[in-house]
C-alpha cells in the first residue's frame, strides 16, 4: 500500500492498523507519513514490545518520555517497527536511514522526532558498536572534498590547467588545514583562472601577456555585492574587494612554488614554469592594513572600559532568566503567574516551561534561560582566557589538569587548550574566577544519573569532519540528546545580552561584542598591565609576536609621556608670570573683552589682547561675524554709503570717495556672507589683483 486513498473507509483502516500493530501485515513508511494517531503508538508499545518500551522509558526518564520531543521519538520508533516488523532490538541502522530519508523527502524532518529516537536506540545497546554516535553524523554534511572536487566547483575549460591546479593542491595539502586548502582552491580557480578564461578564452598557458594580467588585476579590484530589499528584489552594488591582496598572494605562491619545484622535478613541473604576473609590492597593501589596524584598535578601546559592565550585565541577564524559569515551573500547567508585572499563562505540557503572555504570544522561558546561561559562560570564559572561539567550544573536561610547581611544590590548576589554528598545544593558568565558571558549567552539563560529562560528537566546521566523542564542556541537551554549541550560536546570544543591557556606541547603534573582541581585549589588557609581549604571545597561541602586537590596542605610552615632558620643559622656558594666578582686575578685563564683542551688526572675533586694526570701522573688518538678523541694518548702511558716494562725486570730494568705496565693499561682503550662509552656497572671496595706476594729472588733482 502506498497511499491512504488505497484504503476505503474508517473501519477498514482501523482494522489494518490493528493487524499492523500485531505484525500481521506491514505498512510502508510513505503511507504512514499521513497518519498521526497516538492510539496506534500506544497499541504497538503495549502489544508488540512491552518489555523493550518499558526499559526505554526507564532509560529516558519520565519527564523526557512524556515531553513533546519524546512523543515524536516514540512515534518514529513505532513507524519503523510497523514498516519493518519485529521489536526495538530488530531495528538496524539501515532502517533508521530509510526512515530519515523519507522524513526529509516529505519535509518533516523536525516534526518526525529529530534524532532523539536514534540516541535512544544507542542507549538500549541494540545498534552495533561501530554505528555512528549520532544521526547527524550521516545527514546534511558534505565532509572534506578531494582536490579534484574542490577545483571542479568552478569548471575550467582548459584540461591541462585543471590537472595542474589539482596536482598543485595535492602537493600542498599535507601542510595545510582544510579551510586554508578550500580558500586556496577557490582563489586559483574562480578568482584567477576561471576569470582569465571567461575574458580571454584564447589564453591556455600560465605565461600571461602583460595586458591580460593587467586587465585581470583591474577586474579584481571590485566585486558585486548583492543585497535583498524589503520588497524581495535584489540590489547590486559594486564595492571594493577586501581579499584582493590574499588572492594576489595565493597566485604568486602558485607561480613561485612551481618554479622552485621545477628544480627538483623538472619533468613534472618544468613545462609550467612562467614569469609571475604578481610583483612583490602588489602583495602588501600597507594602507589597508593600517586602516584595519586603526579601526580594530578603536573598536577595542571603545569596548575595553565596558568589559566589566558587560560581564555584570550577562550575569544579571542569566539571574533574571533563571528566576523567571523557576517562577514558571512553580506554577501547575495552565496556571497563571506574573513576571515583571506582566501576566502569563503556563502551557499545558508539564515537561515544558512555555507560557503565553497577555497578547497570546508563546514564550519559551527554558530556552531563554538556556541562552542566557551560555552567554554568561562564554563571556566569562573568553575574557579570562583570551582563547579563540573554536578553542573554547572544543574544551573538554579532561583539559583541566593539575601541575606541581618544581620550586615550591604548590599545585596549580591548568587548562589545556587543544591544537587549533596553529596546531600547537598550550596550557593556561586557571584563575579563581575561571575556576568558578568551569565548576558551574560542569554542574550544568553533568548527567544526573551517572555524574559524568556525556560524550558528544562535535562537527568541526573548519575541517569539515566529525571529531571523536569527547566530554565537551560547551554542550547542552538538544531534545534529549547531547549536542555541542557552535560559534554562530555564541555570536547570537552575545547580541541578545547587548540588547538586554541596551548598550549603544557613539552613533546610537547597539555596541556589538564578538568572540574576537574578547581576545583583543584580553591581549590589550595583559600588555597594558605589564605582561611582557613575548609571554602574551605564548598565552595567545600566536606563531609570530607581530601578530600579538597587532591585537594590542594600548595607546603609545612612551610617546604620550615624552610629549608631556616636552610641554613641561617648554613651560619652564617661558616667563613665569604667564603661569601665575590672574588678579581680579585682569580677570574682569578678560571677561569684559568677550562682553564687548557684541556689535550692532554682529560679533567681533578679535582675539583677547589684540588691538583693532580698523579703528573700529567694523564693517570693513574681516573679523566681523555678521548677524543674519541684522541684514536689514547692513542694507541701510550700504544704501547710505551709496548716497554719500554720489554726494562726494557731485561735490568733487575725491579723497573721501576711496574710503567710502572700501566701506561699501565691506558692507556688501557682509551681506553676501549672510545670504550664502542662509542659502548654503559657498562664499566667493575672489582673487586678489593689483589696482591700475592712475594718470599723473589725476594724481596731482587729487593732491590739490
Amino acid at each position: 500500500m502506498n497511499t491512504a486513498a488505497d484504503v476505503g473507509g474508517t473501519n477498514i483502516q482501523a482494522g489494518l492498523l490493528v493487524l499492523a500493530a500485531a505484525d500481521v501485515i506491514r505498512l510502508s513508511l510513505p503511507w504512514q507519513m499521513d497518519l498521526n494517531s497516538c492510539h496506534v503508538r500506544t497499541l504497538v508499545e503495549e502489544s508488540r514490545d512491552p518489555e523493550g518500551f518499558a526499559r526505554l522509558k526507564e532509560l529516558a526518564g519520565t519527564e523526557r518520555w512524556a515531553s513533546a520531543s519524546g512523543g515524536r521519538a516514540r512515534r518514529a520508533l513505532v513507524r519503523i517497527m510497523v514498516a519493518k516488523g519485529g521489536c526495538l532490538a530488530d531495528i538496524t541502522v539501515g532502517d533508521v536511514l530509510e526512515y530519515d530519508t523519507e522524513l526529509r523527502r516529505t519535509a518533516r524532518g523536525v516534526s518526525g522526532g529529530g534524532t532523539l529516537y536514534y540516541a535512544w536506540l544507542r542507549e538500549l545497546g541494540h545498534l552495533p558498536a561501530d554505528a555512528p554516535t549520532t544521526l547527524r553524523f550521516l545527514e546534511r554534511v558534505t565532509g572534506q572534498l578531494s582536490c579534484a572536487q574542490l577545483v571542479d566547483r568552478h569548471p575550467l575549460a582548459s584540461g591541462p590547467i585543471r590537472a595542474l591546479i589539482v596536482d598543485y593542491l595535492e602537493e600542498r595539502r599535507p601542510r595545510l588545514d582544510y579551510s586554508t586548502l578550500d580558500n586556496l582552491a577557490r582563489h586559483l580557480t574562480r578568482n584567477f583562472w576561471a576569470d582569465i578564461e571567461r575574458h580571454h578564452p584564447e589564453v591556455d598557458t600560465l605565461h600571461l601577456p602583460a595586458d591580460v594580467a593587467a586587465a585581470w588585476k583591474e577586474r579584481l579590484r571590485t566585486r558585486i555585492q548583492r543585497r535583498r530589499r524589503p520588497d524581495g528584489s535584489i540590489e547590486e552594488t559594486i564595492v571594493e574587494r577586501a581579499d584582493r591582496v590574499m588572492i594576489f598572494i595565493a597566485v604568486r605562491a602558485f607561480y613561485l612554488d612551481i618554479a622552485r619545484w621545477a628544480g627538483e622535478e623538472p619533468g613534472r613541473w618544468g613545462p609550467w614554469v612562467a614569469p609571475c604576473p604578481i610583483k612583490v609590492a602588489e602583495t602588501a597593501d600597507r594602507k589597508r592594513l593600517t586602516r584595519t589596524k586603526a579601526r580594530m584598535d578603536q573598536r577595542t578601546r571603545e569596548r575595553l572600559p565596558l568589559l566589566e559592565t558587560f560581564a555584570r550585565a550577562a550575569a544579571e541577564h542569566h539571574r533574571v532568566a533563571s528566576a523567571h524559569l523557576q517562577t514558571a515551573r512553580s506554577v501547575p500547567p495552565g496556571g497563571r503567574f506574573t513576571l515583571d508585572g506582566a501576566p502569563y499563562t503556563r502551557g499545558t505540557n508539564p515537561a515544558s516551561a512555555a507560557a503565553r503572555d497577555a497578547q497570546g504570544r508563546l514564550v519559551h522561558l527554558d530556552r531563554t534561560e538556556h541562552r542566557a546561561f551560555w552567554a554568561w559562560a562564554s563571556v566569562e570564559f573568553l575574557r579570562h582566557t583570551g582563547v579563540r572561539v573554536e578553542e573554547m567550544l572544543e574544551t573538554t573536561h579532561p583539559a583541566m589538569i593539575q601541575y606541581r610547581l618544581p620550586t615550591t611544590g604548590e599545585i596549580v590548576p591548568l587548562l589545556q587548550i587543544a591544537p587549533s589554528k596553529t596546531d600547537v598545544e598550550r596550557v593556561l593558568l586557571i584563575s579563581p574566577e575561571l575556576a568558578d565558571v568551569l565548576a558551574t558549567i560542569i554542574r550544568r552539563v553533568r548527567d544526573p544519573k551517572t555524574g559524568l560529562i556525556p560524550l558528544v560528537t562535535r562537527y568541526d566546521d573548519q575541517e569539515r569532519q566529525w571529531n571523536a566523542p569527547a566530554p565537551v564542556l560547551f554542550q547542552y541537551n538538544r531534545g534529549g540528546e547531547p549536542s555541542t554549541l557552535n560559534s554562530q550560536t555564541i555570536r547570537e546570544i552575545l547580541k541578545e545580552t547587548v540588547a538586554y543591557m541596551r548598550l549603544t556606541d557613539a552613533t546610537g547603534q547597539p555596541l556589538a561584542f564578538t568572540p574576537k573582541d574578547f581576545r583583543r581585549m584580553f591581549i590589550t589588557d595583559a600588555i597594558r598591565t605589564g605582561l611582557p609581549p613575548h609571554i602574551a604571545q605564548v598565552i595567545a597561541g600566536h606563531a609570530n609576536i607581530n601578530t600579538t602586537m597587532g591585537y594590542n590596542a594600548v595607546y603609545p605610552t612612551e610617546t604620550i609621556e615624552a610629549h608631556r615632558a616636552f610641554i613641561t620643559r617648554r613651560r619652564t622656558l617661558r616667563p613665569a608670570e604667564e603661569y601665575r594666578t590672574p588678579t581680579d582686575a585682569e580677570w574682569e578685563d578678560f571677561l569684559g573683552h568677550f562682553e564687548r564683542r557684541k556689535l550692532s551688526v554682529g560679533t567681533c572675533a578679535r582675539a583677547y589682547g589684540t588691538a583693532c586694526i580698523h579703528e573700529h570701522a567694523c564693517v570693513r573688518c574681516s573679523l566681523l561675524r555678521p548677524d543674519p538678523a541684522q541684514r536689514g541694518r547692513l542694507v541701510e548702511i550700504r544704501d547710505n554709503l551709496l548716497d554719500r558716494i554720489t554726494e562726494a562725486e557731485r561735490e568733487g570730494w575725491l579723497g573721501e570717495i576711496e574710503g567710502l568705496r572700501v566701506s561699501l565693499a565691506g558692507a556688501e561682503s557682509k551681506i553676501d556672507q549672510i545670504d550664502a550662509a542662509s542659502g548654503g552656497m559657498p562664499i566667493n572671496l575672489g582673487m586678489p589683483r593689483k589696482a591700475p595706476a592712475q594718470p599723473a594729472r589725476q594724481e596731482g588733482a587729487a593732491r590739490r
